[in-house]
């Protein structure tokens, strides 16, 4: 007795029996023997690869069937291969590798890359960044290093611990097999770093709390990162000891007189130290110095007794010129008769202004001739 198999296109059938392969079906129907009946492994072609265990066998015992329905990928431990399916690119095989794929007619084909060429050819890149499905990513696309160099920036790339050319702003890639890559963006801008909260004592042991602020760009960004492992943190130390100088070898009295003496020497110290790796300084300010709170009790006490003493001063100095005048008016009246009378005419004159009413006794005539009696005596005189 039989009975009927049907493969559909796209699958193969592999009859068994005790566990040993003897015959491949393609799509069509088939006819089993009823008793003694084979074992069935029917394979999607467009699964991808074969499973490790059914390729070393099929390797070992079945090498027709190999050649037939199988693409051979054999990488060495200096190359890797690009798996494309219709075009599209589905798998990177590592060096090293001993791999079987089961074919669909002519859709899958296979490109070897030597890893030597540490770049990554541009269609691969391509191929890996194009937007996919949730799963349908590039199967070992973790070979692969990009890199993304943004606008106003270099790239710093080392391979094998060499560094290379910088990187202009773009996409690049590079193998990660076999390689030790490693890349780094890096602003080629006006940057800005803050050092905060900085405690210093001063010469006369005052402690002040201090934020600096710096402006800064990478002069050659090859040269500082061919000297220092961490430029910016090797900044920040700078600014750090240059403050620490200004601040420590003056008293709070030089520091509150000269408050730019700070920015100029930080500026000086740090511009001069950076140059040589590579790192320019566009300005150095301090932004906030603060006090402890009994010191400042103190200055403000200090300041207050400042103004008022200053406030004395003024007002003396006033006392004594207004002095000085009462007595230069004292000592023109002493010897001119008629402008004390007129000083005193002045007098009366403010004090009638609160006066409703004032009667005169002797009339114009009596008062005209003490004017001219007064006259009189001053040409005597």
């Amino acid at each position: 007795m039989n009975n009927t198999l049907t493969i559909r296109k796209g699958q193969l059938g592999l009859l068994a029996k005790q566990g040993d392969f003897y015959q491949i079906l393609e799509a069509g129907e088939h006819r089993l023997p009823w008793f003694n009946k084979p074992d069935v492994v029917v394979i999607d072609v467009n699964s991808g690869d074969v499973a490790p265990e059914l390729a070393d066998y099929l390797r070992r015992f079945q090498p027709a069937w190999v050649e037939k329905y199988c693409l051979v990928v054999d990488t060495t431990d200096n190359e890797t291969a690009a798996i494309w399916r219709d075009n599209v690119l589905v798998e990177i095989v590592p060096p090293g590798a001993r791999r079987l794929f089961w074919r669909d007619g002519d859709s899958l084909r296979a490109v070897h890359l030597d890893t030597r060429e540490v770049q990554v050819p541009a269609e691969i890149v391509t191929a890996v960044l194009q937007p996919r499905g949730r799963d349908a990513a590039v199967k070992g696309r973790e070979a692969i290093l990009i890199v993304n160099v943004p606008a106003w920036h270099v790239g710093v790339l080392k391979i094998d611990g060499v560094t290379q050319p910088l990187l202009s702003p773009g996409l690049s890639a590079y193998w990660k097999i076999n390689h030790l890559v490693e890349a780094e963006a890096v602003d080629t801008r006006l940057q800005a770093l803050e050092v905060s909260g900085q405690e210093i004592l001063t010469k006369d042991k005052v402690n002040l709390r201090i934020n600096l602020g710096a402006n800064w760009r990478y002069g050659d960004v090859l040269q500082a990162y061919g000297q220092l492992a961490k430029p910016l943190e090797h900044l920040y130390r700078e600014l750090q000891f240059a403050l620490r100088e200004a601040v420590g070898t003056r008293t709070l009295d030089e520091l509150l007189e000269n408050k730019q003496v700070i920015d100029e020497v930080v500026s000086a110290q740090v511009v001069t130290r950076m140059a040589p790796f590579g790192i320019e300084i566009a300005s150095t300010g301090v932004k906030d110095i603060m006090l402890p709170g009994d010191m400042k009790t103190i200055l403000s006490r200090l300041v207050e007794a400042e103004k008022l003493a200053q406030a004395n001063v003024i007002r003396r100095r006033e006392e004594t010129a207004a002095t000085r005048s009462l007595l230069n008016t004292a000592k023109v009246m002493e010897n001119n008769p008629v402008a004390l009378r007129l000083k005193e005419m002045e007098t009366l004159e403010r004090v009638a202004e609160r006066i409703d009413k004032i009667s005169v006794y002797g009339g114009l005539d009596q008062v005209l001739h003490g004017l001219v009696n007064i006259k009189g005596n001053t040409h005597a005189a």
